[in-house]
């Protein structure tokens, strides 16, 4: 299985530009752009790292790569997180910002707004089914933001789907809990509009994918989330991969990218000449 070291040493891929949506420093997207002048379809990405301010989005470049030679636009986001400014409510109103940012630069670079879908690693599974939740948000929310940008759908990798349940199972060591700071009654709001698991039903696709092997975000936690929504009558799914760990669902040379490359074709139709150029 592959490790935290193994997935942090994957090699720089440079995107095509970086665009700040904010003045932190973290408050930027990374820019992949697939050959052509478009129309795109695109992917938000978000990554993990348990939400936490030394796992930035550098190691998920040969992901990237791998989408935008598959012909999708990908919109890598960072943001602010634990230990770096973030936490609530920054980090979730950083990464609605950051969507929503990408509507600024859709017409300059031929991307197609009505195809475009989010998709997250870990902590930033949690984060990509977020975005598509937050049309439920209470209009008083702190987290709410007007005309959020429309997802088709979502794929989570390893999702962190219930924060509720996380932090009772101890799931990222306790991170859980210090993204909504803390627990108890006077939090339960919280709870209820940062959890995507507080939101459904999302009332789009989504499609979940964990390793086997994973034990970061272990697979009867997420069989048991999405058994949850499912209840709701969401379409959502769930594609449990033998002999795969947690890194290796965004490693393209590993030999769980056909079933995430796949995952996003379904969620995110595109034509069988693009997808095809990168089997």
């Amino acid at each position: 299985m592959l490790s935290t070291a193994d997935y942090m040493a994957q090699p720089a891929v440079p995107s095509d530009q970086r665009v700040a949506y904010g003045p932190h420093a973290d408050q930027f997207a990374d820019l992949y752009l697939p050959p052509g002048g478009g129309p795109h379809p695109a992917i938000i990405l978000i990554h993990g790292g348990c939400w936490q301010a030394q796992y930035g989005l550098a190691p998920l470049g040969p992901l990237c790569a791998a989408l935008r030679e598959t012909g999708i636009a990908v919109w890598s986001l960072e943001y602010r997180r634990l230990g770096g400014g973030g936490g609530w409510p920054t980090t979730f109103q950083d990464v609605a910002a950051g969507a929503d940012a990408l509507r600024g630069v859709a017409a300059d670079h031929g991307l197609d707004l009505d195809r475009v879908i989010a998709a997250g690693h870990s902590a930033g599974g949690h984060l990509a089914l977020w975005l598509a939740a937050r049309q439920r948000l209470p209009e008083d929310s702190p987290l709410a933001r007007p005309d959020p940008l429309p997802i088709a759908g979502v794929l989570a990798l390893a999702g962190l789907v219930d924060l509720a349940e996380g932090a009772a199972r101890g799931l990222c060591g306790g991170a859980c809990l210090e993204l909504v700071g803390g627990q108890g009654e006077s939090l339960r709001a919280r709870y209820a509009e940062a959890s995507p698991a507080a939101l459904h039903p999302l009332a789009v696709r989504q499609r979940h994918i964990v390793g086997a092997e994973d034990t970061i975000v272990p697979p009867d936690y997420l069989q048991a989330c999405v058994g949850r929504a499912a209840a709701t009558g969401d379409d959502v799914r769930l594609e449990v991969l033998p002999d795969a760990g947690h890194f290796e669902l965004v490693t393209p040379d590993s030999h769980a990218w056909p079933h995430v490359r796949q995952a996003i074709v379904e969620l995110l139709p595109i034509a069988d000449s693009q997808y095809k150029r990168n089997p």
